[in-house]
């Protein structure tokens, strides 16, 4: 455990230690933020309680001691890419001085009312921005309960492809549609085919689907033409985001042979606005699965003895149009642990840039959707509802095979244990509108 995620730990900001805080102390997870109706250029802030601290106040004010002239420019930025390219040092370093001035015991903003109205900022005055400027994302296909399950329905009697325990399987999605958190999700009109050896017709997709999934923002990169070792791969992870890749079932059946996913998943991605950074997550750090007798034997490049998962838990839940009319509570219709992945952060990142790929600071990769061995941990709707086959009841009587329009989907996260300050990674939400 290190000194910043020390349970003992308590903030000057009381409602970051009131019981149940979604970001205490412990947590410090990075965003970007606007002064609500203002036309301001954005800046990087880390929420405390139910405030965030602005990160170039505290630089231009002296505020945070022991940082390099390089950090504290980079903390000026409006985004986090210039910070995730100096290295795990200077975000280890730059972790700690914050910690240490939102600390109970010290003076520097606590003492000062100055300082306090230039530097920390009420979240209910705030809007969020997008932290990170991200050049390319990568989606991988991670968990081997939902790659078992969809194999499963179209070819029951071989569910895996060969490839699938010799290496991450992933794909390349599309940056440019990585929405934030509240944005609006248009659904997609796509071409489909309706019925097996009938001709396509183009329209709305009926089979608008959510994916529960984790993604890491790569820190510093590396050169084209030079792998990253596995055992190198913390050097270079910054942080864990939650997505929710949005997926077009019905344009994906019919388009995904040859080559994979396109127009089925490239109209929107979204990402919740907090990156929390690996060294808040260490105490909630488990042993990478271990692999059964007959899996077959890793090759060297994706083998590292302190390989990790994280004990990360999920849910999503749904709260469709006439519930919100109803003032019903969105219901929880999956629930999820990162434990139960099949191939790890460590390995995708090893195996993206085995080639020789060149990632850069800012890079999201995705683990793909985070399913379980139970029912109820399966992380999407063509898996809970099998294609559609056992619909899902909301509270309004309404059923779910897929989503409908009004749909609003919410993914949270948190990590909790015994002898640990519980952190969440907050929520990322997104509402489906007509096409």
């Amino acid at each position: 455990m290190t000194s910043t995620t020390d349970p003992s730990l308590t903030s000057w900001i009381e409602s970051a230690n009131e019981k149940g805080a979604e970001f205490p102390i412990q947590s410090l997870p990075w965003g970007a933020f606007r002064r609500k109706g203002s036309s301001e250029r954005p800046r990087l802030g880390v929420p405390i309680g139910d405030q965030v601290l602005e990160l170039k106040k505290c630089v231009e004010n002296g505020l945070l001691a022991g940082i390099e002239v390089a950090a504290g420019e980079a903390l000026c930025e409006p985004t986090l890419n210039a910070l995730m390219a100096l290295g795990p040092k200077a975000w280890t370093t730059v972790r700690s001085s914050i910690s240490e001035l939102l600390r109970s015991d010290c003076a520097r903003v606590r003492d000062s009312n100055r300082c306090r109205m230039r530097a920390v900022v009420p979240m209910d005055q705030i809007e969020l921005a997008m932290p990170v400027a991200i050049g390319d994302y990568t989606d991988f296909y991670a968990s081997v309960h939902h790659a078992t399950n969809v194999g499963s329905m179209f070819r029951p009697d071989n569910p895996l492809m060969p490839n699938y325990k010799h290496l991450p399987v992933g794909y390349h999605g599309r940056a440019s549609s990585i929405v934030l958190s509240g944005t609006p999700i248009r659904r997609p009109s796509g071409q489909t085919c309706p019925k097996d050896g009938e001709p396509p017709v183009f329209g709305p997709s009926k089979a608008l689907d959510y994916e529960l999934e984790v993604g890491f923002f790569v820190g510093r990169g590396n050169t084209l033409g030079t792998p990253i070792p596995i055992a190198s791969a913390r050097e270079h992870i910054f942080g864990l985001t939650l997505v929710n890749d949005w997926s077009a079932r019905d344009v994906q059946k019919w388009e995904y042979q040859p080559l994979g996913p396109f127009n089925a998943k490239n109209f929107g991605t979204t990402i919740s606005p907090w990156v929390m950074q690996l060294d808040a997550l260490e105490p909630f750090l488990a042993p990478a699965p271990k692999r059964a007798k007959a899996d077959p034997e890793l090759l060297p490049y994706l083998k590292w003895s302190d390989d990790f998962l994280i004990d990360l838990k999920l849910e999503v839940r749904i709260q469709s149009a006439s519930m919100r009319d109803q003032d019903m509570a969105p219901v929880v219709v999956s629930k999820g642990t990162y434990r139960d992945m099949y191939w790890t952060f460590a390995q995708m990142l090893a195996h993206h840039t085995s080639t020789g790929c060149n990632l850069r600071p800012g890079d999201l990769l995705a683990s793909g959707t985070v399913s379980g061995p139970d029912e109820d941990s399966r992380g999407c709707l063509l898996e809970r509802t099998w294609r559609g086959e056992y619909p899902i009841e909301l509270p309004d009587g309404t059923k779910r095979a897929f989503l409908q329009d009004g749909d609003e989907v919410i993914i949270a996260g948190y990590c909790q244990k015994r002898g640990a300050t519980r952190i969440s990674l907050g929520e990322c939400r997104g509402r489906v509108v007509s096409s």
